[in-house]
């Protein structure tokens, strides 16, 4: 029987939620993999399973309080973090990922979370309104920004009978992401990898400025996945509300002249550049020096503006032998001929290339549907996360430097 998790030990956390129940399955999936399963169950937990069943699966006792009378000398919470290869929650409710964002140790779980150097996956789990609420969404960034996977959550029926967002990912999605990330190999390593993200802003006057709708979450997905595969990571980034990944090196940024200068002040030392902003085409003239008042008896205003530099085309101008370029084709019309165009005109080894107008693919989203395309084809891909996008496009730039490309 092949078990590729033979040897490594899965701490599973399980929080007090209705989908408590799903934590069964991802014990026995695990198991199946070969992993020594450790199971956590918070209070509340317990109330929805006993711990009888998740010891039966896992072959092991587990752990639910923090003054257990121990069967052999240990500090429980310490050893089982010292011991976990991979940490997974799974529902991460709420309550659970408040307490992790914000240094909160009250139980055996959220103590053993804060004491742990392994990866961690949360698996988060809850009513639709409350995965929305402003305080979840930053607790969420907060602890990503840290390091921290998630896997879902899905749309999907909930407890509370609505059909929508926070539904937890399904088990096998759940297992798959474990064995995704207990075997992924450190492809990067030794690599230097330049991501630009984000926006930039050309000012109008003093208090306005145009800009587009980008959020900077793309190239903030890539910066991360890059990390986790072992590169050196820049990240160059126009104005945004994200935290950058730890250990990320950040170049921040507002125009489209100063997003040129950092990228092309670094870009001979990088492997490859991944250019995943969406910087402003245009820009006033010149920028008025006080704020523009409107005026009696005038119904309009008007401005004029010219086009910003090229930061794709300038970094195809400067390619150096073995770098891997990637441009990003945001389109509303014509997506893969526009596409196949830039890919030409910008040297670029891969455009990525996504309909902003398709639902579930546009900015300040956490899905993209994207179409790969390369010298040697179009790949059209499904919907799918930022962070799951972000690991197809580093595979193509692996691909890529095997392949020996522009060498």
């Amino acid at each position: 029987m092949n078990a590729p998790l033979e040897g490594r030990t899965v701490v599973l956390g399980v929080a007090g939620g209705i989908a408590a129940y799903k934590a069964c399955e991802v014990t026995s999936r695990l198991k199946k993999l070969g992993a020594d399963v450790r199971v956590i169950l918070t209070e509340n937990a317990g109330r929805f399973v006993p711990s009888l069943t998740f010891q039966a699966l896992s072959g092991r006792p587990v752990s639910s309080g923090m003054f257990e009378e121990p069967t052999q000398w240990e500090i429980k919470h310490i050893s089982w973090a010292r011991a976990a290869d991979l940490f997974v929650v799974a529902p991460a409710t709420a309550n659970l990922m408040g307490k992790y964002a914000n240094g909160i140790a009250d139980d055996m779980l959220s103590t053993t979370l804060l004491a742990t150097s392994a990866p961690v996956l949360l698996a988060p789990a809850m009513n639709a309104n409350m995965w929305r609420h402003p305080a979840i969404q930053r607790n969420l960034n907060a602890l990503t920004s840290r390091g921290v996977l998630t896997v879902g959550p899905g749309t999907g029926f909930l407890a509370c009978g609505d059909v929508d967002e926070g539904r937890m990912a399904e088990p096998a999605e759940i297992a798959e992401a474990a064995l995704a990330i207990l075997t992924r190999e450190q492809d990067f390593k030794g690599k230097r990898v330049l991501v630009t993200a984000g926006p930039t802003r050309e000012p109008i006057d003093p208090v306005r400025y145009i800009s587009n709708h980008s959020s900077g979450k793309m190239g903030y997905a890539i910066a991360e996945a890059a990390l986790a595969r072992g590169a050196k990571v820049t990240l160059v980034s126009g104005p945004v509300s994200l935290d950058p990944p730890a250990g990320a090196e950040v170049a921040r940024v507002m125009t489209t002249a100063e997003l040129l200068d950092a990228v092309m002040a670094r870009a001979a030392g990088q492997d490859a550049i991944i250019q995943a902003a969406a910087p402003c085409d245009f820009r006033k003239d010149t920028p008025a020096e006080n704020k523009i008042k409107k005026r009696d008896g005038v119904s309009g205003l008007t401005l004029h503006f010219s086009q910003t530099p090229d930061v794709a085309e300038a970094v195809g101008a400067a390619k150096r032998p073995g770098q891997f370029l990637v441009a990003f084709a945001a389109e509303t019309e014509n997506l893969v001929e526009n596409a196949k165009r830039k890919l030409l005109s910008k040297r670029a080894d891969l455009v990525v290339a996504n309909d902003v107008s398709r639902e579930g693919a546009g900015f300040d989203v956490d899905t993209n549907i994207a179409s790969l395309v390369t010298p040697e084809g179009v790949t059209e891909l499904p919907l799918m996360t930022k962070r799951q996008l972000a690991d197809v496009i580093l595979d193509a730039v692996r691909r890529g430097w095997a392949d020996g490309a522009n060498a």
